[in-house]
């Protein structure tokens, strides 16, 4: 883990600005969350390539659907909250049923909206995206995997949701680092124990936990998922045949979400295919952290990354749980 530090929205704004340059159909869509975003950089630059549709959502969306029509590649963005309940309907239809080409940015995912609230804090967008058919989900864990993504989602045809945090996290890659949609990272090798962690957050807080651990003579690793849909079958396969503990850390409902995602792999291919713990029946244990059927509500990120239970020190007693 780096020193360095980068605010995400930048890394997501620098890299539109730097793929607008050499391709005119990139287009920006806001509703009137620029200042937030910070996608007013880019609407100076290429003001007839910028589209503020004000505080109306859906609507935003039809529009990023139409421009998909007219061979424009629309990146359109908000607050996870309205990227995914508020226009749930006008994605799912207007953009990947019509197999479009809409690119929707959910930022200030989980506890990261902070003071915000329950109103604008999404626990359950990943659950609710990743029933869409075919959709590709990512959320990377650092500036360098945030801005290689964006430039994938530009590259690759069809709809894709990207969560992030605007605030500034640490710098996890080198600048050449490779990403592939579907493919996960090794950011630390463990024996016992394996952190599949999904966002910057529950990333950084694996890698403590693996600190901390190893001052008890536990060995943890970190399994940087990246994008959920399409997820790493086989890394996280490959990790349970290594360790004897699986524990998936999402900054979401646990609920149909990293947890369930992962739950299904170890459930349908642990005892029963050669690729995961040999295929011997006694697999590794695996256990789940993340939101808990709640809500949200108002407080700074470090109130509630230890109200919901995201803390350091719940990833290291639900390890030395599972390993008894």
């Amino acid at each position: 883990m780096s020193d360095q530090q980068k605010e995400m929205r930048m890394a997501y704004v620098d890299t539109i600005m730097e793929l607008a340059a050499t391709n005119k159909n990139i287009v920006v869509l806001e509703a009137d969350l620029m200042s937030c975003t910070n996608t007013g950089v880019f609407k100076k630059a290429y003001p007839d390539r910028f589209f503020n549709c004000g505080i109306a959502e859906a609507n935003m969306i039809g529009v990023a659907a139409g421009l998909s029509t007219l061979g424009k590649v629309p990146f359109a963005s908000g607050f996870g909250c309205f990227s995914s309940r508020r226009v749930y309907d006008q994605f799912f239809l207007s953009a990947n049923y019509a197999k479009l080409n809409v690119k929707l940015i959910g930022t200030d995912p989980g506890v990261t909206a902070a003071f915000n609230g329950g109103t604008h804090m999404p626990f359950e967008e990943l659950a609710l995206m990743r029933v869409i058919p075919k959709l590709t989900m990512i959320e990377p864990s650092d500036p360098v995997s945030c801005a290689a993504f964006v430039r994938l989602m530009a590259e690759e045809y069809g709809c894709h949701y990207l969560r992030i945090p605007r605030k500034p996290v640490p710098y996890l890659y080198p600048e050449n680092e490779k990403f592939k949609f579907g493919q996960a990272k090794v950011l630390k090798e463990g024996k016992d124990v394996c952190f599949v962690a999904l966002g910057s957050l529950m990333v950084n807080q694996s890698l403590k936990a693996c600190d901390e651990l190893a001052k008890e003579g536990i060995s943890a690793g970190v399994l940087d998922v990246l994008t959920l849909k399409p997820i790493d079958k086989d890394a996280i396969l490959n990790q349970a045949g290594k360790v004897r503990a699986i524990i998936s850390a999402e900054n979401a409902q646990m609920m149909s979400g990293l947890g369930s995602a992962v739950a299904e792999i170890l459930a349908e291919n642990c005892g029963v295919t050669d690729n995961c713990c040999g295929g011997k029946s006694n697999c590794c244990k695996f256990a789940r952290i993340g939101i808990n059927d709640e809500f949200g509500e108002v407080g700074t990120q470090d109130y509630l990354v230890d109200r919901y239970g995201l803390d350091v020190g719940s990833f290291v007693k639900k390890a030395k749980e599972l390993l008894g």
